[in-house]
């Protein structure tokens, strides 16, 4: 198969996994509501899986988001070719935030992107790298420099692991996929952002 065509296929793939939202999903097949409307923030995503809908829908809603990024990023690099590590690889890995964030089965409304964003960085797989880059980030700002509300919180994870990517990341694609990645999560959570309380930063060892 032509390497554009598949590309392209990979791409549209991703966003239409990206677009499946699991939160309301498992929440209907649970029979708990509409887990986004309960909240408070209306994201149909795991937090609100777990808080609104129990242990099992967060767990299902979890494990969709990760399996919808993982799945289409494992499946396009199983048939590399030496051109699957440039631009091709940069839009399959987006795809499935975007497809999140923006549903086409929701009228282009979604949820912050989060854990689809754990499944696309895993689904690089054997390079794991980014992936665990995004969680030591997520980390620091919760157990050393605790920045809150969670929404600032997740902000700057995105924002300093981005940098961390591009200093740190041999492949370039990879490092400005997630690039793209972290400014839409970033301009998909100011709104909420600037609906919260204003942001705190503590260093957990000084009060």
């Amino acid at each position: 198969m032509d390497h554009m065509v598949r590309c392209g296929m990979y791409i549209v793939l991703g966003y239409l996994c990206g677009s499946v939202l699991f939160a309301r999903i498992a929440a209907s097949l649970l029979q708990k509501g509409d887990v986004a409307a309960q909240s408070e923030d209306g994201n149909p995503g795991t937090a609100n899986a777990f808080l609104y809908g129990g242990f099992w829908c967060g767990v299902l809603t979890l494990c969709g988001d990760l399996l919808k990024g993982f799945l289409p990023v494992q499946m396009y690099l199983r048939g590399a070719v030496p051109e699957a590590a440039g631009l091709g690889l940069l839009c399959v890995v987006i795809a499935p935030v975007m497809g999140h964030i923006f549903s086409v089965f929701h009228g282009f409304h979604g949820g912050k992107g989060i854990a689809v964003t754990f499944g696309c960085l895993l689904g690089l797989y054997p390079e794991l790298h980014p992936a665990l880059t995004l969680a030591f980030m997520f980390l620091f700002f919760s157990l050393v420099v605790r920045i809150t509300p969670h929404c600032d919180r997740t902000i700057w994870a995105y924002r300093c692991a981005a940098v961390c990517m591009f200093l740190t990341v041999k492949n370039i694609y990879i490092s400005a996929a997630f690039a793209v990645i972290a400014l839409a999560v970033n301009l998909n959570l100011r709104p909420e952002a600037a609906r919260e309380e204003k942001c705190r930063v503590r260093i957990l060892w000084m009060h």
